[in-house]
């Protein structure tokens, strides 16, 4: 019998019975994380679903990389969005960014 570790629920892929997004567990398997220490880091997985989900991920590859691929780029369109129509508050950001720059010079 075959266990299924990764679900797709509401267009988002989660790790089976867990609330943790298969990008989470991806994402960091892409930096380089090993199994488990990125069991460590959602100790609400355990060793064998980061392996299970590990393993979805690269038998499903294609399709996994066009899902983040679109999630990265509906990420960059919703934040040039935001940074258009509240222009006046990030350039108070980058003022206030550089002044605490300068002062800690």
């Amino acid at each position: 019998m075959s266990k299924e570790y990764v679900n797709l629920q509401d267009g988002s892929y989660r790790i089976g019975g867990t609330r943790v997004s298969l990008d989470s567990v991806v994402y960091a398997y892409l930096r380089g994380a090993s199994p488990e220490s990125i069991q460590r880091s959602f100790p609400s997985l355990t060793l064998e679903q980061v392996h299970g989900s590990l393993a979805f991920y690269l038998s499903h590859k294609l399709e996994v990389d066009e899902y983040l691929a679109a999630g990265e780029a509906e990420f960059e369109k919703l934040n040039q969005v935001s940074r258009e129509r509240h222009a006046n508050w990030y350039e108070k950001l980058r003022r206030a960014r550089e002044e605490a720059l300068i002062s800690h010079s």
